[in-house]
């Protein structure tokens, strides 16, 4: 068991399985009007590619952290790989667009089950300065898959099929099934049952707060999913065994790391979808040109990742996720009157420069009965973020075609972002 504590080869298996299922949630983004017009349908379909798998994951995401506790987070997480593998070549056998959205929807589902275990497993692989290292990984290995889903889309797409980009998820889940006996299995005993009435109620809010950001406006939905979320947590309260362990909102810094990781992917899923609607609608790119204005934004995050999680964020701390914040913002507001790719390339490196110093304080205070709690409400609130920052600032960039009042929206929330991060690492450290 030593060697699993030093060994970078489970978490490679475990990033590479996350990575796969962040990419997929944003894999049609570019490919989208291919597939329609390979499969047909009515156009309104071609959101539903994208949907049908971030509703079920969103809704989902809560009850797979608390599964991973209760019947073990390795049996969990390779059940959820040979799904989704499942899933994602029934996508790419699809003969039309409703047995295509059926199994998006289980791709989505499964990777509920397999991202929340990611955190769980490294905890419990990991100690001390690795643990810190293999968290400082987490955070940019999410970030760079999200922004490189369309890249990726639209390469396999122009130079071969969009069928591909489904199928190449097969071989990557048969390797990580393989190597699945490096992982430990480390259930969390305690007697404890699943909670059916929190687990529909989460999901029930949940998903009447996604849906109507992904297919139509409707506040009376949301405002309901809100409402339906504030009876959970009272409900949570009163449970002896709930699904989401209540504990967690005494740990100094996490409420406002919740809210922070909801302003930042709002930030970093919106932009993405202005910039690739710019190039294909404005511009008249095509669909590999437009997924490839997206390189710099994910080479720099990839860079200042590495860089961060080697050297800055060990000698400087705190400082180095505001300082990414910083040059996010300086690339939106260089967006609006300088090249793009430019502004792309310096957000790029404020988004990896975030990434390795939030998720490490996060989780940082999260104890190992909480760890599926923990890492199922983060990446909840993470794709309640992507969806809200897509629905809104991709109807903003519509309402008149200009980068301008979409790219001032997602400066104001870089600078709310800023704001609920010093609350978080001041609390985190009082």
């Amino acid at each position: 068991m030593q060697e699993t504590k030093t060994s970078p080869v489970p978490l490679a298996i475990l990033l590479a399985a996350e990575a796969m299922n962040v990419l997929d949630a944003t894999i049609t983004q570019v490919a989208g009007p291919a597939i329609h017009a390979d499969l047909g349908g009515p156009a309104s379909t071609i959101q539903w590619f994208g949907a049908a798998y971030t509703l079920p994951f969103a809704v989902l995401l809560i009850a797979g952290g608390r599964l991973g506790d209760l019947f073990g987070r390795r049996r969990i997480f390779l059940s959820g790989v040979a799904a989704f593998a499942f899933a994602s070549l029934c996508c790419a056998l699809a003969p039309d667009t409703a047995v295509l959205i059926a199994a998006r929807a289980v791709q989505g589902a499964a990777a509920a089950l397999v991202i929340p275990q990611t955190i769980g497993l490294i905890k419990t692989l990991y100690t001390g300065p690795a643990l810190a290292a293999a968290l400082g990984w987490n955070g940019p290995v999410v970030g760079l898959s999200a922004v490189s889903g369309p890249l990726l889309g639209a390469a396999l797409t122009e130079l071969s099929t969009w069928r591909a980009a489904f199928l190449v998820n097969v071989p990557i889940s048969i390797a990580v099934l393989a190597a699945g006996r490096l992982l430990p299995e480390d259930r969390v005993a305690h007697g404890v049952r699943l909670d059916l009435q929190g687990t529909a109620l989460a999901s029930l809010g949940t998903g009447l707060m996604v849906y109507p950001l992904i297919d139509r406006w409707n506040w009376a939905l949301f405002t309901g999913g809100v409402a339906v979320l504030v009876v959970f947590g009272f409900h949570q309260r009163a449970r002896r065994h709930p699904l989401v362990e209540p504990s967690l909102f005494g740990h100094r810094g996490f409420p406002a790391a919740l809210v922070t990781s909801t302003l930042f992917f709002a930030v970093m899923n919106g932009l993405m979808l202005v910039v690739v609607l710019h190039q294909q609608l404005d511009e008249g790119r095509s669909v590999l040109a437009s997924g490839l204005t997206l390189l710099p934004w994910s080479g720099g995050l990839a860079v200042s990742s590495w860089a961060a999680g080697r050297w800055l964020v060990p000698r400087h701390g705190s400082r180095v996720a505001f300082a990414g914040l910083a040059l996010l913002l300086a690339g939106i507001l260089l967006g609006m009157t300088g090249p793009l790719p430019l502004a792309l390339g310096v957000g790029g490196l404020g988004l990896g420069l975030f990434t390795v110093p939030f998720f490490t304080t996060a989780l940082s205070r999260v104890r190992p009965h909480e760890t599926g709690s923990a890492a199922g409400l983060l990446n909840a609130v993470q794709q309640l973020g992507a969806t809200l920052g897509v629905a809104v600032l991709g109807t903003v960039f519509l309402q008149g075609h200009s980068l301008t009042r979409p790219f001032w929206l997602a400066a104001a929330l870089v600078l709310a972002t800023m704001a609920t991060t010093a609350l978080m690492y001041r609390t985190s450290a009082a």
